[in-house]
């Protein structure tokens, strides 16, 4: 029997800022993972909406007025179904004493897009989540969209910006290939070359000629690096067709 799906994850952010409260909510409503989002002004609300729902997690900057995001932080420690905690501040100052507090992740102000969607991951996993369907965020002058995991064919590394290459087109994300091929490793996609990452649900075939491995995806062929032909190969064979040339 399949085990049944946890519920999304509920969430408070509280920042004495309203267009902080209102940004960051924003972006973690684009996540299929986030369920309700409650929003806290300062500590005490915020230990109000901690006392009368239960939470996966509290987004919290650490400059809040009265209760301060240290202290708040260390009353949610005593909770004995503690939520998560993740601090979300324009300074690096208190990063130490954050994760002393067991903090899940410290965000620094302006949030990047990327670094929420890692973060949600990270809870996500912490909570048990299932993580059907990734979102990918993809900022280009000043707007972002997002791509679902599913659609992204490869990806190639680029510095430490990774391409992403969808049947619509490619886009460039601030992320190295090596967080990407750790982060989806349990998500279908398998390392054929040091600088490539394939979703083994979109191989059209494997290609063997002359000892030299390849993989086609659409009308693009991908070279397999040797140290990974074996494993790529062996993984691809049980899941598809192997076609061999000469």
């Amino acid at each position: 029997m399949a085990r049944p799906a946890r519920p999304p994850l509920q969430v408070l952010v509280v920042d004495d800022e309203t267009s902080a409260r209102e940004s960051l909510a924003a972006l973690l409503r684009q996540d299929p993972r986030i369920g309700e989002i409650r929003l806290a002004a300062d500590g005490l609300a915020a230990l109000r909406e901690l006392e009368e729902h239960r939470l996966d997690v509290v987004f919290c900057e650490i400059d809040l007025p009265g209760l301060h995001g240290m202290e708040l932080a260390r009353l949610v420690g005593r909770f004995i179904d503690r939520p998560q905690v993740v601090f979300v501040t324009a300074s690096q100052e208190h990063a130490v004493d954050a994760f002393a507090l067991r903090a899940l992740d410290y965000l620094l102000k302006p949030v990047r897009p990327h670094r929420v969607a890692e973060t949600v991951r990270r809870v996500a996993e912490a909570a048990g989540v299932d993580a059907a369907d990734e979102s990918i965020p993809i900022e280009l002058a000043g707007v972002t969209r997002f791509v679902r995991r599913s659609e992204v064919r490869y990806v190639e590394a680029q510095g430490d910006y990774a391409r992403l290459h969808t049947a619509r087109g490619s886009h460039l994300i601030r992320m190295p290939l090596a967080l990407l091929a750790e982060r989806w490793a349990g998500a279908g996609f398998v390392r054929i070359h040091r600088s490539t990452l394939v979703s083994v649900a979109h191989v059209d075939e494997v290609r063997v000629i002359d000892g030299h491995c390849s993989v086609r995806v659409g009308s693009d062929l991908l070279q397999v690096s040797r140290r990974h032909s074996r494993q790529v190969r062996d993984r691809l064979i049980r899941v598809g067709s192997l076609h061999r040339d000469g």
